[in-house]
């Protein structure tokens, strides 16, 4: 071979080596140094959005259905939306207060009462008393009712039906309601038992599932698009939407939606362990770890290494098994949860010596939505077994719902 044809090869093949090298450094950097991606657009609520509620509330009077979650977020911190609008010169005549209260401090199930905002002098009207839904009385000297609470999109979490009461008492007084819209932490999917008809009530109202993965924009559209207000009314409805959002979105609550769901486990695992509320079994009330930890002191300690005493505390004056060492299990370390799942409350009730102090048959039943599911559970099916006969309710839900969804 000539000379030249060899010094050719040769810085040839040192040129694919160096390349082969550099590409290599290259690599081995992106891997200890993976490329940031672009950070995801932060979630606008509805509540910051004022440019467009803000007009539609000037010169009117107003009424707020609102808790401590109703805020408009700035910075690091945060104004409640009634204040906000106070800010505004908003003629904000009365707050309506959920259960929980205006401030949030009821336990779950506490009577809300009547009364006064400290901080703004505003009357406060109880949805979680004598009544539940606004009276005509309450609704006359109002032009529009603004509705801001934040839900988990859990059937049995009570503001959803707050929403709809609300929604019909607008209607039947020929108010308009204006939604802000917050982002749903449950809201990436669809699970769970049907509500029964012949067990609707205010812990579910309507035939949904228990996971029903829905805004309270998109459910107020479900109200009014099927008919599920009384004497089948429609609202004069307008909802605010969200920014940057998508159900797929995971969404940190930077205030707790009520006083016994702490945090992102507690709100991930409530749909599953909220089911033990129609039990005896403690469910973490009572401690620092609420719905994220079960137990019972008539569950076998034997089959337990986790054990733990609820005593009285902030949202829980009375929790069950007060003062009792209770055998169950942390869940405290759950990462997000995509389903509802039974194997918790199965292992419960297996584990349960006398199995007749387990239900609390009527409360359980409003939970579920059915007396199906405690009937499942006694025969000892498995929560596959259980879970594959919810699917056929689930899926024409999920073509129901389709027709109202906002976001992607």
């Amino acid at each position: 071979m000539p000379i030249l044809s060899k010094f050719k090869s040769t810085v040839l093949l040192l040129f694919l080596m160096l390349s082969s090298c550099k590409g290599q450094q290259k690599q081995d950097e992106v891997s200890a140094n993976p490329s940031k991606t672009e950070p995801l657009p932060e979630i606008k609520v509805a509540a910051n959005r004022t440019e467009i509620y803000l007009p539609m509330l000037q010169g009117k009077k107003v009424g707020v259905v609102a808790n401590p979650t109703s805020v408009v977020f700035h910075g690091n911190g945060h104004t409640h939306l009634v204040d906000s609008l106070l800010s505004h010169q908003i003629d904000v005549k009365q707050v309506f207060a959920p259960e929980h209260g205006f401030r949030g401090t009821a336990d779950a199930g506490e009577h809300v009462k009547d009364g006064v905002d400290s901080q703004t002098g505003l009357p406060i009207v109880s949805l979680y008393g004598k009544n539940r839904k606004p009276s005509k009385a309450q609704l006359e000297e109002l032009d529009v009712v603004v509705f801001d609470i934040q839900d988990v999109g859990v059937r049995f979490y009570t503001y959803i039906a707050t929403l709809q009461l609300v929604m019909e008492a607008c209607a039947e007084n020929g108010t308009p309601i204006i939604v802000l819209d917050r982002p749903n932490p449950n809201g990436h999917y669809v699970d769970g038992p049907t509500m029964m008809k012949e067990h609707a009530g205010y812990l579910g109202l309507n035939p949904i599932p228990l996971v029903y993965g829905m805004t309270m924009g998109e459910y107020a559209q479900m109200l009014n698009g099927e008919g599920w207000l009384e004497n089948g009314l429609k609202a004069d409805l307008t909802v605010v939407h969200l920014e940057n959002y998508t159900h797929a979105s995971e969404y940190h609550l930077p205030i707790r939606p009520s006083p016994n769901l702490p945090n992102d486990v507690s709100i991930t695992l409530y749909p599953s362990l909220g089911l033990f509320e129609g039990t005896n079994v403690n469910a973490g009330r009572g401690t620092e770890f609420q719905f994220q930890r079960y137990g019972a002191s008539f569950m076998d300690s034997t089959q337990y290494d986790f054990k733990y005493v609820p005593e009285p505390n902030f949202g829980s004056k009375s929790p069950k098994e007060q003062g009792k060492v209770c055998y169950g299990k942390d869940l405290s370390q759950t990462p997000r949860m995509n389903e509802v799942t039974m194997e918790w409350i199965i292992d419960a009730y297996e584990n349960t010596m006398d199995k007749s102090k387990f239900f609390l048959t009527d409360g359980f039943t409003k939970h579920a939505g059915t007396p199906l599911l405690q009937k499942q559970i006694e025969q000892g099916m498995t929560n596959e077994e259980i879970k594959a006969t919810w699917q056929d309710d689930l899926e024409k839900f999920k073509k129901i719902r389709e027709k109202y969804l906002i976001y992607n």
